[in-house]
C-alpha cells in the first residue's frame, strides 16, 4: 500500500511544482510585456527627447496641461555653466560665513529654503518670519513661501521676471535655482563677477491629451557684463574705455608707475598691465610689499603653467587684500587670468587709491 501511495503523492508534487512553475513563466512573461508596453509607450510619447536624458516616473503622472522642466545632462558638463555655479557658490559662503553655513551643492543645499532665507536676511537686512529649522516637506515649502513672497516682493517693481516657484525650487531644479540666486546678486550688486554669456539646455516634459511631450529649450542664465550691470550705475572705466579711450593710456600709466614704486624693491618692473598681472603672482608679491610683510613661496605657485594654478594665485591676492582690509574686489580671478583689462585696472586702482601714499 506504501508503495503505490509514494508514487501518487510524487505525482502530486511534481505536479504543485508544475503549477508553480508556470505561475512563475506566467508572471515573468506578463512583466515583460508589462515592460514592453512601457518602453513602447515611452517611445511613443517622447519622440523628440534628447539622448542622455531619462524621463522618471513621476513624469507620467503628470495632470493634464502640466509640465516639468529638467536640466540637460550636456549643460550640467558646460564648463562656463560650471563655473557659474562655482562663482554663486562661493559668494553664498563669503556672505554666510559669519553663520558658518557652508554650501557645496546649489541642488541639494537650496531647496528645504533654509539657505535662502539666511541669503535673503543678511543681502536685505530684514528679518524674515519662519521656523528656523524644518524637517517635514510642508515645512519646508512654507518657508520657501515666505522667502519666495519677500524676494518677488522685492525685484518684481524692478523688471525681473520670476523664473522661480516654491515647487521648482523644493523639487531641486537647478535653473531656477540660479536664475533665483543670479537675480539677488544683480539686484544686490553682489562684489563678484558673473560669467557672460552662460546659458543651460533644459528639456520640458508636458502632458496634453494623456500623451507626454518632450521639447529642448535653452535658457540664457547671464548676459554680458555690462548688460547685467546696465541695472546700475557703470563705473569710471566703463566711461573711461567707452567714451574717452585717448584717456586710459594716462590712467595705465599711473597705475605701472605706482606698482614698479615698489615692485622696483624686489627688482622687478612691470611695462604691461594685462599680460603681467594674469598669473597672480606680481599681486602677491605687491600686496606683501604695501603691507610690509613676506608672503612664504608654499602659498601660492611662484612659476604657475596650468589656469588653475594662475586662478589660485590671483584669488589668493584678492584674500591678501581683504585681510588688509580692502572690500572683495568685484573682479573675478577668472577674468584677470583671462587678460580682461578692465577687470585688471579696477584691482590695481582699489590698490592705489588705498596705497598711493606708502612708501
Amino acid at each position: 500500500m506504501s508503495a503505490t501511495a509514494q508514487p501518487a503523492k510524487m505525482k502530486k508534487d511534481e505536479s504543485f511544482l508544475g503549477k508553480l512553475g508556470g505561475t512563475l513563466v506566467r508572471r515573468k512573461k506578463s512583466k515583460e510585456v508589462s515592460d514592453l508596453h512601457e518602453e513602447g509607450k515611452n517611445a511613443i510619447n517622447a519622440p523628440m527627447l534628447p539622448s542622455g536624458t531619462d524621463i522618471h516616473p513621476e513624469d507620467t503622472l503628470l495632470e493634464e496641461n502640466a509640465e516639468r522642466i529638467m536640466l540637460d545632462p550636456t549643460s550640467r558638463e558646460n564648463l562656463k555653466f560650471k563655473d557659474l555655479l562655482k562663482v554663486l557658490i562661493d559668494w553664498i559662503n563669503s556672505e554666510l560665513e559669519e553663520d558658518r553655513i557652508i554650501v557645496k551643492d546649489l541642488e541639494e543645499d537650496c531647496y528645504d529654503g533654509q539657505v535662502l532665507q539666511k541669503l535673503f536676511e543678511k543681502l536685505s537686512g530684514r528679518k524674515l518670519n519662519v521656523a528656523e529649522v524644518t524637517q517635514s516637506e510642508i515645512g519646508q515649502k512654507q518657508k520657501l513661501q515666505t522667502v519666495l513672497e519677500a524676494v518677488n516682493e522685492l525685484l518684481r517693481p524692478h523688471g525681473w521676471t520670476i523664473e522661480w516657484s516654491v515647487d521648482s525650487i523644493h523639487s531641486k531644479n537647478l535653473v531656477a535655482i540660479v536664475y533665483l540666486l543670479v537675480a539677488l546678486a544683480m539686484h544686490f550688486q553682489a562684489p563678484i563677477r558673473l560669467p557672460e554669456h552662460v546659458s543651460a539646455k533644459v528639456v520640458v516634459v508636458k502632458k496634453r491629451e494623456g500623451i507626454l511631450q518632450t521639447a529642448l529649450v535653452s535658457k540664457e542664465l547671464t548676459s554680458t557684463t555690462e548688460m547685467m550691470m546696465g541695472r546700475f550705475e557703470r563705473d569710471a572705466f566703463d566711461t573711461l574705455l567707452d567714451h574717452a579711450p585717448d584717456k586710459l593710456n594716462v590712467v595705465k600709466t599711473s597705475l605701472i608707475t605706482f606698482v614698479n614704486k615698489h615692485l622696483n624693491k624686489l627688482n622687478l618692473e612691470v611695462t604691461e598691465l594685462e599680460s603681467q598681472f594674469a598669473d597672480g603672482v606680481y599681486l602677491i608679491l605687491l600686496m606683501g610689499l604695501l603691507e610690509n610683510y613676506f608672503v612664504p613661496l608654499y602659498n601660492f605657485f611662484l612659476t604657475p603653467e596650468s589656469f588653475e594654478q594662475k586662478v589660485h594665485n590671483v584669488a589668493f591676492a584678492f584674500e591678501l587684500m581683504q585681510d588688509g582690509g580692502l572690500k572683495k574686489p568685484k573682479a573675478r580671478p577668472e577674468d584677470v587670468v583671462n587678460l580682461n583689462l578692465k577687470s585688471t585696472l579696477r584691482v590695481l586702482y582699489n590698490l592705489f587709491t588705498n596705497y598711493k601714499n606708502s612708501d
